[in-house]
């Protein structure tokens, strides 16, 4: 758990800091450096993903109603791209922290030669690497 909550904690640190030190000659630009480091620090938190679920109860949820799972882990800039880009309909998808989940990591090592690449789209059975948010939409759609 915590290691998904290294970066933003670093990212708010070092906003903090920058923004001390440039507080006393302008505070206008110590205001505007802490915001841009919140900001990145939320987008890479876990907490613009919808709430992780185990592997084993992601694909069990999967074969009942035939929805893609998603392998992620926080920071990655993909899967932050594959997040945003779904919209609300990200939330339909199953998602795994391969971070929380260990099996949900060797699942994805299973499924590129041993790398933890994410996001790892498991549509149907079949694992797709870093898809296009569109295509992702697409099958989502499909199976609604």
């Amino acid at each position: 758990m915590m290691r998904a909550w290294i970066l933003p904690l670093l990212l708010v640190l070092c906003g903090s800091a920058i923004g001390g030190l440039t507080y006393t000659s302008s505070p206008g630009t110590a205001a505007v450096f802490l915001s841009a480091f919140l900001v990145l620090a939320a987008v890479h938190s876990p907490l613009i993903f919808p709430r992780s679920i185990g592997v084993a109860e992601a694909q069990r949820r999967s074969a009942v109603d035939g929805r893609p799972v998603v392998y992620w882990r926080p920071g990655c800039k993909y899967c932050i791209r594959l997040r945003i880009r779904l919209g609300r309909s990200a939330r339909r998808l199953h998602w795994v922290d391969i971070w929380r989940d260990p099996e949900g990591a060797a699942a994805v090592r299973a499924a590129n030669d041993g790398n933890e690449t994410v996001p790892t789209v498991v549509v149907a059975g079949l694992p797709h690497t870093n898809p296009h948010p569109e295509w992702v939409r697409e099958q989502l759609s499909s199976r609604a």
